[in-house]
């Protein structure tokens, strides 16, 4: 008898220890999505807000996506998506360069990206397949308007 109540303790203890296991997989796997999806968001808002000046931004095709063109002086970044990656790509304006020529930032699915009057529109796909959407106000257009 106590060694049957014993099996039967140690039976409850496992499936207790494999439940709790799961559930810290699943919270696990949840938060790191979420990370993901708010880390690409601020990393996006970020680099458009440096480059939000009269002509800074752009969307362009670029690898066949939509890319974002950020101009700085004389060199300008590319941000865009490529091989299963968001990619950014630092160089000189006249440069002509190869879009896997790109750092990689995080792993992205897709980039889709438009631009009118005065709103960025972007619509970041994520590596497990989920569309993160940002809109983005640019400052210059509302400082083009004031100066017309």
């Amino acid at each position: 008898m106590a060694l049957l109540l014993f099996g039967v303790f140690a039976v409850c203890l496992l499936a207790v220890l494999l439940t709790g296991a799961n559930t810290y997989r699943g919270l696990t796997a949840r938060d790191r999505a979420a990370y993901d999806r708010r880390v690409s968001v601020q990393y996006l808002a970020a680099r458009v807000r440096q480059a939000d000046k009269a002509a800074g931004v752009e969307v362009i095709d670029f690898g066949g996506g939509d890319a974002l063109l950020l101009r700085e002086g004389d060199y300008v970044t590319y941000v865009y998506v490529w091989d299963g990656f968001l990619l950014e790509l630092y160089t000189a304006a006249d440069n002509e360069l190869a879009p896997g020529s790109g750092e990689e930032i995080m792993p992205a699915q897709d980039l889709a990206a438009s631009l009118e009057d005065g709103l960025l529109r972007l619509c970041l796909t994520t590596a497990d397949g989920q569309a993160v959407p940002l809109t983005l106000s640019l400052r210059s257009a509302a400082e083009e308007v004031t100066a017309s």
